[in-house]
């Protein structure tokens, strides 16, 4: 009698279903018996990229492929009136991008013919467990700029010296050889440093920064430089609050990001696209941080480019990883130290035609930082 008491008594739920079901995190969409969308969830609503009065009436083939992994699972799961689920279900639309899902369908007991889709984006989790690769990359070349700064720096020293003493004496043709050397010691030395940056342990130097600051600088650069000749559009939330952080290495993060986006843009019809906006991030343990903390403040840089080649995707903020025939393959791996050591995390997506890089950043709020 007392449990039927309290069961009658209880605090009932401050919001219908409905509202409910809008904060969930995984997208949801209800479908009739002739697959028309008749719910959709704002989860829906960011993975489709458009409203729910936009969707809701259409044909779910509107927004999903009508032979893909997705609608196959929604065949099974009508066919047997039960729930399917599948992981790792690969989505690559126009309007969602390439995305990675775990995506549960279930029939509406009382609805003959209704189904709810659970769609539910993998990446993000993949995407933090790659944070701890970036940073371990770049710990890799901490250690290997200081073994080379010792180990390799001071023989080439003594290495080029020898040659220009030989050079005195001899003949024409051997003078070509000895200043080969010298100008091969010259390249080595000058690529050392360059990696000792990675060598570099002192304390970051922090201050409020204005990243549309910062983003403007970066811009006038690639426009009287590397990306003349290319369209950059800029989509910009001018109330972000101030990112804690070293301006001169932000600058020098964003102008590595769209110089490579420069570079990958085709010629004559390149666009780099830039973006600000707030977007209460995962919250992530990163290193030189208490707790976990919140990374809300995000810049996108995306262009129109051919994309990233499959077989480099894993490595890229790796050492020495680089598609172009003259480059050094370390730019990516210093933006990952650069981000890292802010306490920020970087990700990337990249399909023809459009490569975002996505990076995520901890903001100043009343003079302290946002640790969540």
């Amino acid at each position: 009698m007392d449990d039927a008491v309290n069961r009658s008594d209880a605090t009932p739920l401050p919001a219908n279903p409905e509202a409910i079901l809008a904060a969930v995190a995984a997208a949801t969409v209800a479908v009739d018996h002739d697959m028309t969308v008749r719910y959709v969830n704002a989860a829906a609503e960011q993975l489709f990229q458009t409203s729910a009065a936009a969707i809701i009436g259409e044909a779910l083939t509107t927004f999903l492929p009508h032979n893909g992994a997705v609608m196959s699972l929604i065949e099974q799961a009508r066919r047997e009136g039960s729930p399917v689920s599948a992981y790792g279900v690969n989505l690559d639309t126009p309007r969602t991008g390439v995305r990675s899902l775990t995506v549960h369908v279930a029939p509406m007991p009382e609805t003959t013919g209704w189904l709810v889709l659970s769609l539910q984006e993998q990446t993000r989790a993949l995407k933090i467990g790659q944070q701890l690769e970036h940073r371990n990359a770049a710990r890799s070349m901490t250690a290997m700029a200081s073994l080379l700064a010792h180990e390799v720096k001071n023989p080439l020293s003594g290495i080029r010296g020898a040659a220009q003493l030989l050079e005195q004496g001899a003949a024409e043709d051997d003078r070509r050889l000895t200043q080969l050397i010298c100008d091969e010691c010259d390249r080595i030395v000058a690529l050392v440093d360059r990696m000792e940056v990675f060598s570099d342990e002192r304390p970051l130097a922090r201050q409020p920064v204005n990243i549309h600051i910062v983003l403007e600088r970066v811009r006038r650069i690639a426009e009287n430089g590397f990306a003349k000749s290319l369209k950059i559009v800029e989509k910009y939330d001018p109330s972000l609050p101030a990112v804690d952080g070293n301006h001169d290495q932000l600058v020098q993060a964003f102008l590595n990001l769209i110089k490579n986006a420069a570079e990958a843009a085709p010629r004559s019809t390149g666009e780099i696209v830039i973006t600000t906006s707030y977007k209460q991030g995962v919250r992530v343990s990163l290193p030189g941080t208490t707790g976990r903390v919140q990374l809300p403040l995000v810049v996108t840089i995306q262009d129109n480019g051919p994309g990233i080649p499959d077989d480099i995707r894993s490595h890229l903020f790796e050492p020495f990883i680089t598609t172009k025939p003259k480059g050094s393959g370390l730019g990516l791996a210093l933006v990952a130290k650069i981000i890292s050591d802010h306490g920020g995390i970087i990700e990337f997506e990249s399909e023809p035609k459009r490569t975002v890089f996505r990076v995520m950043l901890p903001i100043v709020s009343n003079g302290e930082v946002v640790d969540g």
